[in-house]
């Protein structure tokens, strides 16, 4: 069947005023009138078009308004316009075919439900409107980042999924085997040579270390996929299964790199404004009234960029009680990094060089002995939306700091040969994409912005 899509006939429905056209989609509602039935039809997009459904002229007349809301029909009718109505215009049915039949017991009859019931149904929520706003700005923010990197000469790495490396600091890991666990349990013995792998392997949760060795070929890179942590958190900002967007720089510093972060979320930004400012003025109505403004602010702001030092100083100068006590050599919680940006400056901060020992290994450490030359993205309403730093890239620098934390050299011996051939000031940072997609729609839970989360004690499908 041909038909045309209802986010494209609002473009151009004016050229077909008058004209029969075929629109296919799900009823959203069926009102019957006995002589007049209206079907409000969406087929994926954000808005709907509605059908007038006239008795006279539709053979299969009783057929149609039976239909249960979620039904899907073919509709062959003439666009009229109507300037002066609430929609610009709507279908006047010639023929409509019922493809597909929805049964009485389908869970959106009702208009509103709470996020925690459309939470239990996964397979059906995002056919409502607060859902297929989310998932839509997901989609367009996912592809902005891909043309944003594009755009400028980065190449798109797939780094491993399973890893026998843990990425010193950054979270519990799942592991994988194919060994026979029970067998185990009964045993009390584990020979890994006998696993699949010859050894013990996990579930990445960064493909950041994997990702420099390919960079230092082709000097701009990123990667953007699923990473996995096994942390038994409860909250409403953590999930086993998420994706992380990871750009690593060679010939970047530090200064270099805020430079690259703040240009990549201001485009992100102003790009879903461009694509999906219905869904986003959906999102402002209905979910958080603040967010427009908040992104805007964004967008049009300078970001700050604030020593760690000098940000505890702050802190602790101020004169407001923390739930937390701020000491130097802690790191900040988000109570701390929201007062910094939505009290202080009122904008987003980049907070720089970190106390080294509550940084990962491969952070560049800094001349005071005592700092790394890392960076967080602050942002109002969140804190922390972005995580990176100048990669260490002295290779006795880098041997000296994974033995002070005693760590195998020979298990980061294909990553530390990266500074023995051609080494060179490099940068990056990661991006938990779904912390952004929250950001973006003002969506509160995690839960809310992956189609099937996998969370402690949770998985559907």
């Amino acid at each position: 069947m041909k038909r045309i899509e209802i986010k494209d006939l609002y473009k151009t429905y004016d050229k077909y005023d008058g004209k029969v056209i075929t629109v296919c989609g799900w009823a959203r509602t069926v009102r019957d009138s006995k002589n007049i039935a209206f079907i409000e039809l969406n087929d994926g997009g954000f808005k709907s078009v509605q059908i007038v459904v006239e008795k006279n002229k539709i053979k299969n007349y009783d057929e149609v308004v039976k239909q249960n809301v979620g039904a899907s029909f073919e509709v062959k009718g003439r666009v009229i316009c109507t300037p002066n109505a609430q929609q610009p215009f709507e279908i006047n049915a010639d023929c409509i075919t019922v493809l597909g039949e929805c049964e009485s017991d389908y869970p959106l009859q009702k208009k509103r439900h709470t996020v925690e019931f459309l939470r239990s149904i996964p397979t059906i929520r995002t056919r409502g409107n607060l859902f297929n706003a989310v998932f839509r700005i997901r989609s367009v923010a996912a592809f902005a980042i891909h043309k944003y990197f594009n755009e400028r000469n980065f190449v798109y790495l797939n780094t491993p999924i399973i890893t026998a490396n843990d990425a010193e600091g950054a979270g519990n890991m799942f592991q994988v085997t194919t060994l026979d666990l029970e067998k185990i349990a009964k045993d009390g013995k584990v020979d890994y040579s006998k696993d699949f792998f010859g050894k013990k392997v996990l579930l990445t949760v960064t493909g950041q270390l994997h990702e420099e060795t390919s960079t230092m070929a082709f000097g701009k890179t990123y990667t953007f996929g699923p990473t996995f942590r096994a942390e038994n958190s409860n909250t409403s900002r953590h999930a086993a299964e998420f994706w992380m967007m990871e750009p690593e720089m060679c010939f970047c510093d530090l200064e270099l790199l805020m430079d690259s972060e703040e240009e990549m979320i201001k485009y992100v930004i102003n790009y879903v404004f461009e694509n999906c400012i219905d869904e986003l003025e959906f999102l402002n109505k209905f979910v958080d009234t603040g967010l427009i403004e908040r992104l805007k602010n964004v967008a049009n702001s300078e970001f700050v960029r604030l020593d760690y030092t000098k940000a505890v100083e702050l802190l602790k100068n101020c004169g407001k009680e923390f739930e937390y006590k701020v000491e130097w050599g802690t790191d900040l919680q988000s109570e701390h990094e929201r007062y910094l940006t939505e009290e202080v400056y009122k904008k987003p901060v980049f907070l720089t060089n970190y106390p080294k020992d509550i940084k990962a290994f491969y952070m560049r450490q800094n001349d005071d002995g005592k700092t790394v030359a890392a960076v967080d993205m602050l942002v109002p309403g969140i804190g922390e939306l972005c995580g990176g730093s100048q990669r260490e890239e002295r290779y006795d620098k880098l041997i000296n700091r994974i033995r002070e934390l005693g760590l195998k050299e020979e298990d980061y011996s294909w990553y530390t040969d990266t500074r023995r051939y051609g080494t060179n000031v490099h940068s990056g940072y990661g991006l938990g994409f779904e912390r952004l997609v929250m950001y973006l729609t003002g969506i509160s839970n995690i839960r809310d912005v992956e189609l099937f989360p996998r969370t402690v004690g949770s998985i559907q499908g």
